[in-house]
């Protein structure tokens, strides 16, 4: 809480992080529980929601009366509304409201919420494009212009070092983790994902690398400790940075490892390596012409990088409510928009790999955890925050689980460099030996 209080001013914000007031609508201030009996009006606007919704397999019930059900009958899941407003609310934004109303309890959901939104998504089919373009109009996200870019990162990773202990690995790995056999565990898979990435990039010892967005540390920690580099990372995230620098304190690495509270538009001088690690995301669409700029400078004539980022299937913006409420500035890219930063950098793409069932799978991890440790989120933050993260963590695996996101991992590096793997075997091989690639 004391990192939330530092970054954020007024009461408000303390009180209330996510800014949701649980009590007030556009009909009128003040909700009332049960505002009498449903018309049929209304009755057919709830059927009309679950034919725009594609008929899923949904049972929509209003503060009163009988549950509204698709066509074909269906109810693998209930959604409850506690009263008018709300229902009027999710009728004109259901993009924004459901959010909303969920995490302020107006909303509620009996049964499983993430085979919920994965129903949903599944009847909903392919995203068209002029639904994409209308929901940007209605909902602008928030820009990533140099400053608005920092309260974006210090909305939603300097909410305190507490919250997210409870319920990610030890070493607080904030992205996909790798699972080479699905029971892997959480701690373990994370270990593997950081080796994953050091064999992709055939890290030598003595290699200078710079990593563009850094989290709490642990891949450039692993990378230093383990294969011998150099290692610069720089992180907007003043609590996240904090953290990694006691870290390498800790563990006698601060004279290999630097971190750098800055914005990736400030890293200057040439490395050997470039690491981008769940950062792409929050660079947005109207900024990767500046990314690949600075891919251009900061490798040398042999320079090769990575990119590991969640894209989306469909080019469009994030889902209003998640970027307003969790994740503000947020693009997910698709695969042809990630191209498009590299192409003018003059790199060469060598390998992409999908790991979007491993991102599904560490989801599960996480939100087991987070569910296991509801009860100190409420009292840390309030029960809005904790089912508004709920939401979003029981989103993001439904997402996955569907294909709505991607996670891409995209390995590069300068045209013309000859000096790269012959195969991919290397990949596989015993992590005790990651510098046994054969080449051309």
């Amino acid at each position: 809480m004391a990192d939330m209080r530092e970054m954020r001013s007024g009461k408000q914000a303390v009180c209330n992080p996510l800014g949701i007031s649980a009590r007030s609508d556009c009909f009128g201030g003040a909700r009332a529980d049960y505002p009498g009996p449903v018309s049929l009006l209304e009755r057919g606007l709830l059927k009309a929601m679950l034919r725009a919704l594609g008929n899923p397999p949904v049972a929509l019930v209003p503060w009163r009366g009988e549950p509204i059900l698709n066509a074909r009958g269906e109810a693998r899941v209930r959604i409850h509304l506690r009263d008018r407003g709300a229902l009027f609310l999710l009728a004109l934004d259901p993009e924004f409201q459901f959010g909303e109303l969920y995490s302020n309890g107006r909303l509620e959901v009996e049964g499983d919420l993430v085979r919920l939104i994965e129903a949903i998504f599944a009847a909903q089919g392919i995203r068209q494009g002029m639904r994409a373009r209308l929901l940007s109009l209605v909902h602008a996200p928030r820009s990533n212009l140099l400053g608005q870019s920092t309260r974006n990162i210090h909305h939603h990773y300097d909410l305190g070092n507490d919250f997210y202990r409870l319920w990610l690995d030890r070493q607080l790995l904030y992205t996909c983790a790798y699972f080479p056999q699905p029971s892997l565990g959480l701690e373990e898979a994370q270990i593997a994902k950081m080796d994953m990435i050091c064999r992709k990039l055939h890290l030598q010892p003595g290699e200078s690398v710079v990593e563009a967005g850094c989290g709490w540390g642990a891949l450039a920690l692993h990378m230093a400790r383990n294969f011998g580099v150099r290692v610069i990372a720089y992180n907007l995230s003043r609590a996240q940075v904090a953290y990694a620098r006691q870290r390498a304190r800790e563990e006698g690495l601060d004279s290999r490892v630097s971190f750098v509270e800055a914005d990736y538009r400030a890293i200057r001088g040439e490395y050997d390596v470039l690491v981008s690690v769940g950062m792409l995301e929050h660079v947005g669409r109207h900024h990767f012409k500046e990314f690949a700029a600075l891919i251009d400078r900061c490798l040398g004539r042999h320079g090769r990088g990575f990119i590991h980022a969640i894209g989306a299937d469909y080019a469009g913006p994030l889902n209003p409510w998640i970027e307003q409420r969790i994740f503000p500035g947020a693009y997910p890219p698709t695969l042809r928009e990630m191209m498009a930063v590299l192409e003018p950098a003059g790199m060469s793409v060598l390998d992409v790999e999908n790991l979007r069932l491993h991102y599904a799978r560490t989801l599960e991890h996480w939100l087991d955890r987070f569910e296991a440790s509801r009860e100190i989120v409420e009292a840390m933050f309030g029960p809005t925050f904790m089912r508004a993260w709920r939401l979003y963590l029981a989103g993001s695996l439904a997402a996955f689980r569907s294909g709505r996101l991607q996670l891409f991992q995209v390995l590069f590096q300068r045209n013309g460099d000859n000096d790269i793997a012959w195969s991919r075997a290397h990949l596989y091989a015993d992590k005790e030996s990651p510098c046994n690639m054969p080449k051309f």
